[in-house]
């Protein structure tokens, strides 16, 4: 018997993640959520996953199109992140005023983000209500370094939305 739901949004609420806007490119049109299920799967080949809920309209595209792009925010782009999920429902062009680019696959690529990959669909697992994305990692890049040193990563812990104090800790 599984854990009640509650309980288990009570204890995962405690893990903190980075926040990602997950974009795709199909038919022509862009398309994007606010995600902050994201991580690394392997360096060789270099993989990531995202989890994506079902009934999303952004998921049906990223199984069409096999590609998707992650862009990492930074706390500056606190608005973006609003606004990608779904909390800003007066914006219905989720892209309106943000030139994004495209690298390989054509998913958009969001500007003065800290980072992005450009992913090839490499496997899809089914999870529940979500769909896991396994990306291959085509294109990249850090932007940190160019200009945005003073950003940091845009946080979601404990159901709100937050930014690193500042303070390293090193052993």
């Amino acid at each position: 018997m599984p854990v009640d739901a509650n309980i288990f949004k009570n204890v995962m609420a405690q893990f903190a993640s980075g926040v990602t806007i997950v974009t795709v490119q199909f038919e022509g049109r862009r398309h994007g959520l606010t995600a902050s299920s994201f991580t690394s799967v392997s360096l060789e080949p270099p993989l990531v996953l995202a989890c994506i809920d079902k009934s999303l309209h952004s998921h049906h595209l990223i199984e069409k199109s096999g590609a998707f792009a992650v862009n990492i925010l930074g706390a500056r782009q606190l608005e973006w992140g609003l606004r990608f999920a779904g909390l800003m429902p007066e914006i219905a062009d989720r892209f309106a005023g943000i030139d994004s680019e495209t690298a390989v696959t054509g998913s958009p690529i969001l500007p003065e983000c800290l980072a992005w990959v450009d992913c090839k669909v490499h496997n899809i697992h089914h999870g529940g209500d979500h769909t896991i994305f396994v990306g291959e990692v085509v294109a990249g890049d850090v932007l940190v370094g160019r200009g945005l040193d003073d950003d940091t990563p845009l946080l979601y812990y404990n159901r709100a939305w937050r930014q690193l104090a500042g303070r390293t800790l090193t052993p």
